[in-house]
């Protein structure tokens, strides 16, 4: 068994708790591993998992990579508010209006250098650009599920904001890096080539 260290608090990698198919949220209650908050909560860190994957490509303009780590920092905060339900026992910072403002500044920035768009565009281009493509559809995903788990509990306020302007963020940020790598955007085709 190894222990994960945190400062002076040790965490077991294997605890046993979840083999019955139930999981623990911040304030000790159980709930199944197929709720949708565990949904929403496991997508969000499957986004994280794919933005470490986009950090680590070549390509990936560095103006991105600070922002794309912030943006690590900032989905951990989610998981960790999703994970805390309202009104319960515990209390945290909860996500605010402040990450969309960051995220609305961000792509700003970045859509003062880009063409305006004309119609859809395929995802892909250069490899950082199909990653925070893949990213987007990920965080869509996990905007789906939030959407769902915000119909039978409540959420923090700024919640849904910041995750649709995320999906919003990822969408640029890829158009950014197509851009900054010179790769070009394939405009899709909404009519058949016959």
């Amino acid at each position: 068994m190894r222990l994960l260290q945190f400062g002076s608090f040790s965490m077991k990698i294997y605890t046993k708790t979840g083999d019955r198919g139930s999981s623990g949220l911040m304030g000790g209650k159980r709930e199944s591993k197929a709720d949708l908050r565990f949904h929403a909560i496991g997508t969000v860190d499957e986004l994280n998992a794919c933005l470490g994957i986009t950090l680590t490509e070549q390509s990936l303009p560095a103006e991105l990579k600070k922002e794309i780590m912030e943006i690590q920092h900032l989905l951990f905060r989610v998981g960790a508010d999703l994970a805390t339900p309202i009104g319960g026992k515990v209390t945290i910072e909860r996500i605010d209006a402040g990450s969309v403002k960051n995220l609305e500044e961000w792509i700003d920035a970045m859509e003062a250098d880009l063409l305006p768009l004309k119609q859809f565009i395929l995802p892909g281009g250069s490899p950082a650009g199909a990653l925070l493509h893949q990213a987007r559809t990920v965080c869509r995903r996990a905007e789906r599920f939030i959407v769902a788990l915000g119909e039978k509990e409540q959420l923090t306020t700024a919640m849904l904001p910041t995750i649709n302007r995320l999906g919003d963020y990822l969408f640029v940020a890829a158009r950014y890096a197509n851009r900054k790598n010179e790769a070009e955007e394939i405009e899709a085709k909404t009519k058949s080539s016959k």
